[in-house]
This record gives structure tokens, C-alpha cells and sequence, in this order.
């Protein structure tokens, strides 16, 4: 074989092994859990793409860098996919060798007795009057559901090798394989597996899980493109929040109505009280609620008398009392030129109070329940930006508009339900009202129950692993001449113990066994010099 070829097959041999050391293994388990922590920490645009939005704006110089670093998008970049792949290798590497020593474990038999008991980390020995063979039975029945075996020497001594424990290595493989099962299912999870947001009116609004275009945000696992999606529907007819004095939330029930399977056939609908951490789970499918919020109701009547309503969701921007900001946007009627069109549309922005405090003239909230709401609103009228073809947000206006002066401010005034602003040009902007609205979160996975199989098995496998503990004992008989009758003998008993892993514990296993050996045996006479109790400088 050419030296450069076995150099590259050892190169190859070595770095699978130390791939598929246990240290290896545990340094890339350490290393996926300290590379979660950006996740956990810093927003994602999968789950909060309005967070990665304020991340920017507060830390415009760091928020860019962390942008090439994929931190914003921790599970799917290609650092965090290739810890994790090698780590699904290090376990798997590790896993098959123990796997087959431990059979080998099975298949064998417990070590030969010693021939020094007495060094023995536990030891215990007496003589006795009985004979050899019934030591060796009352030995047998104390160590019923020990594995055994059985020796006899020329000079008539005979023993038993017992041991137990190999369900503790039985736990800690089923918690490793359990943890490869884990690190498949959440990537199966991932794999074809999706996700999505939606907001949806608390006044009797349908959502149907029919397509993506339903949903305000959608992520689609690697292998789903959002064309299979399971149907089903929900109808959301109220949002009750329960608040506590202090304003703290203490309870989320929402009247939740679903159709799926044959209901979507006979139009059957189905009552659920959604909450938090209660998910609806239907078609497959999970429903959570991750958010709720307000809807300002603005009525805009133009000067010929037309009329057009707006009810769309503003952003809370203070979660503890509610107060919120969006934009509700309006086209004139009755204009077919896009140019006049464009020249003449409505934004109504600004804040929504659900319990309006007044610092002067600046609105505020104390509150987050709907006890005193009102508005501060600023009316902007001209070319909204709709028509430009780039993304808008639905909390805001396109600034660049108002730079160029195609969108300008007419007005701007504090209103409370029912109270209205006139424009200069006779139009007129009314405050009607306000609905809540909830924010659902669409779940596919899958392989969530093999997941949750996976787990419980980590915790039952590391359970018995942690309980149970790998130990030896050792019972030897030897026949002695009896000095008092020269005619008889005596057996001197001895017991010796060994734990083959942390022996915390055994001390006490060991001695109550000695002692229910030796009781059953016989009534302890000790010989004259033998040593009884533990050996010197043992721990019994």
C-alpha cells in the first residue's frame, strides 16, 4: 500500500475515533446547548420578525454583524446544523461499540472468587457449625435474583460469584439512544413540519387552514411548500381577559368554534375554549394562542357623503398597559383615475389608549382593560406608497412618502369613542369603537409524539442509570477441622462485596446482606485469631 494512502487511512481512523469518543460527544452536547442560547436570547425572524425589527433599531451596529452570523436565524444556520449533525455522528459512534460490549456482559458469567477475600472493600467472615453444603444453600436463597455461579476446589471449599446492577447500563444506553430518537424527531419536526401566524378579529372572523395565503406569516418545513395543508377552520367569537388590580393578566379564554374532518362537510361547528398553554389541537394541527390585542374602528365620510370603515389591528407597544400604535388606511371612493386616487388617501395614525391618561395633551395608558379608551391620531392625507410594489408595514406608513412631501399631515387630535375631526376639505374622520383581536399560532409536527416518547424514555433511562448500582458479592465456605472434637468440622463463612461503580451507599446494602447471610447460617461463633468485621483499613 503507497505511504500517502495509508497515511490518509490513518488520518481517517484517528478522527473517528476521537469523533466518536464519549468526550467528544459531551463537548458537542455542551457546544448545541451554549449555541441555543442566541436563540433563546435574541429575537428570530422565524418567530418574531417585528422583533428582529427593534433589535435593529436599538442596536444599529451590532445588529448587522449578528446578521451575517445567522443570529437571527440560529436553528437553520449552517454553524448550528453542523454541530448538530456531529453530534447525531459522536452518539452513534459511541453508542454501537458499548452496545455490543454490554452484550458481551450479558452473555458472560460473574469473576471467579478471589482468593484474598479479606482485600475486599467490604468483607465480613465467622464460622459456624453447619456443613458446607448447607451454607451454600441458605447463600443461594438470600441471593435469589443475583446471577451466579457456582465453584468447588479439590480441598471440598466451595463459592458463590454473584452479581447485579446491569440494568444500569441498560438505563444509560436507553438514555442515549433515547437522545439520538430526540435530535431525529426534532429535526423530522423541522423536515416536514410548519408554522404560522395569524390575526383574527374577536367578533365572529373565520380563518381556514386552507393555504398559505391565509396567513399573515408562514414557515414551511424543508421538505413543505404549503400546498398539503390539513383543512380545517376556526371562528373566533370573543377574547374575556381576566386582569388582577395591579393590571397583571391572570387569566386568557377565548370562545373558539372549529370545523375539520366531516364537520367541514356538514357544516357542523365545534366549541373550544382556547387559552394559553391549551392549545386547540385538530386535523393533525395545533392552535395556540401567542397574542391578543385592539383594533381601532375609524368611520371616513367624504364631503359627497360616501363612506368607508377601518378596523385593522394596532401593535401594542407596552404589553403591561396595552397602549399601541398602528395605521389605518383608506382610498377615496368613487375615483377611477390611480393618479387622483393616490393624491387623495387616508392614513389615520397614532396611539390607542384601552384606559386613556392625559399628561396635557400627551395620551397615555393605565390600564390594559377597556375601561376609558381613546386616541391620538394624526390624519395624513396624499400617496400612500400602496401602488410602489415594495412590502409595507401594517403598523405604519411608508416614511419615504412623507420625506418627499407626497404624504402630508391635516391633522392631529385626541378623540374618545364616538368623537370625530373635521378636514379642511369638509371630509370627516370618526372614532366608532374598538375590537379585540388574537393572535393564533398554527402548528404541524409530525413527529411531536415520537419526540415526547423520546423524552420520557431519556428520563427513565437516566433514572435507572442514576438508581440502580453495578455490585459484587462473593460467599466462600471452607471446611475446618473443629479443635474441640477431633471427630467433626466447622465452616468458616466468608462474604466479601464490591460495587463496579460509585459504591455511595453500598456500605450499608453489604452489611445487611452479610448479616442476614451469617443469621441464616448460623449463630456467629468466631475462631479464635480470624478475622471478623471489616478487613483493616476497609470501609464495611
Amino acid at each position: 500500500m503507497p505511504d500517502f494512502l495509508r497515511s490518509a487511512l490513518a488520518f481517517l481512523r484517528n478522527t473517528w475515533r476521537g469523533l466518536t469518543s464519549m468526550r467528544t460527544a459531551l463537548v458537542l452536547l455542551f457546544l448545541l446547548a451554549l449555541a441555543s442560547l442566541p436563540g433563546a436570547l435574541i429575537p428570530q425572524r422565524s418567530l418574531s420578525p417585528t422583533g428582529v425589527e427593534d433589535y435593529y433599531r436599538q442596536h444599529p451596529t451590532l445588529a448587522p454583524i449578528l446578521e451575517k452570523l445567522g443570529v437571527f436565524e440560529v436553528f437553520s444556520s449552517v454553524w448550528f446544523a453542523s454541530i448538530y449533525v456531529l453530534l447525531f455522528i459522536s452518539l452513534i459512534g459511541c453508542l454501537l461499540p458499548r452496545c455490543l460490549e454490554y452484550y458481551r456482559q450479558l452473555r458472560g458469567r460473574p469473576v471467579r472468587t478471589p482468593r484474598n477475600l479479606s482485600r475486599m472493600p467490604h468483607y465480613e467472615d465467622t464460622t459456624v457449625d453447619t456443613s458446607v453444603d448447607e451454607v451454600m444453600t441458605a447463600a443461594r436463597k438470600r441471593l435469589r435474583g443475583w446471577r451466579k455461579v457456582e465453584q468447588e476446589e479439590a480441598d471440598g471449599t466451595k463459592s458463590i460469584s454473584a452479581e447485579r446492577g446491569y440494568l444500569r447500563e441498560a438505563g444509560n444506553l436507553v438514555f442515549h439512544f433515547a437522545l439520538v430518537g430526540l435530535l431525529i424527531g426534532v429535526a423530522g419536526g423541522k423536515l416536514y413540519g410548519y408554522e404560522g401566524q395569524v390575526i383574527v378579529m374577536a367578533d365572529g372572523s373565520e380563518f381556514c387552514n386552507s393555504g398559505t395565503y391565509n396567513y399573515d406569516s408562514f414557515n414551511p418545513g424543508l421538505t413543505r411548500d404549503g400546498t398539503d395543508l390539513t383543512p380545517f377552520c376556526v371562528r373566533v367569537n370573543d377574547l374575556e381577559v381576566d386582569y388582577l388590580n395591579t393590571g397583571q393578566v391572570e387569566n386568557y379564554h377565548v370562545d373558539l368554534q372549529y370545523q375539520s374532518g366531516e364537520d367541514l362537510e356538514n357544516g357542523t361547528w365545534r366549541s373550544h375554549d382556547l387559552q394559553v398553554n391549551h392549545p386547540l389541537r385538530t386535523a393533525g394541527d395545533r392552535v395556540y394562542l401567542t397574542g391578543n390585542g385592539y383594533a381601532p374602528q375609524f368611520t371616513v365620510t367624504w364631503p359627497d357623503g360616501q363612506q368607508r370603515t377601518g378596523e385593522v389591528q394596532w401593535q401594542p407597544n407596552d404589553l403591561t398597559t396595552m397602549l399601541s400604535q398602528g395605521a389605518t388606511k383608506f382610498d377615496p371612493p368613487g375615483i377611477e383615475d390611480p393618479v387622483k386616487r393616490r393624491e387623495n388617501q387616508i392614513a389615520v395614525t397614532g396611539l390607542f389608549a384601552p384606559t386613556a391618561a392625559y399628561d396635557g395633551a400627551i395620551l397615555s395608558s393605565r390600564f390594559p382593560d377597556l375601561i376609558d379608551p381613546a386616541v391620538a391620531v394624526d390624519v395624513l392625507r396624499g400617496d400612500l406608497g400602496l401602488d410602489s410594489g415594495r412590502g409595507q408595514s401594517i403598523f405604519g406608513v411608508d416614511q419615504k412618502m412623507v420625506e418627499q412631501g407626497r404624504l402630508n399631515r391635516v391633522a392631529r387630535e385626541n378623540l374618545s369613542v364616538g368623537e370625530e375631526i373635521r378636514l379642511d376639505d369638509g371630509t370627516t374622520v370618526r372614532f366608532d369603537g374598538v375590537e379585540r383581536w388574537v393572535n393564533l399560532q398554527v402548528s404541524h409536527d409530525p413527529f411531536q409524539p415520537f419526540v415526547l416518547g423520546f423524552a420520557i424514555a431519556m428520563i427513565f433511562g437516566i433514572g435507572t442509570s442514576l438508581m440502580i448500582k453495578r455490585r459484587r458479592v462473593w460467599v466462600r465456605a471452607v471446611p475446618r477441622p473443629d479443635p474441640d472434637d477431633a471427630g467433626s468440622t466447622r465452616t468458616l463463612v466468608e462474604v466479601g462485596g464490591l460495587a463496579r461503580t460509585d459504591h455511595a451507599g453500598y456500605g450499608e446494602e453489604f452489611t445487611v446482606l452479610a448479616a442476614d447471610l451469617l443469621a441464616m447460617v448460623g449463630e456467629q461463633k468466631p475462631t479464635p485469631g480470624a478475622v471478623t468485621g471489616p478487613a483493616r483499613g476497609r470501609k464495611s
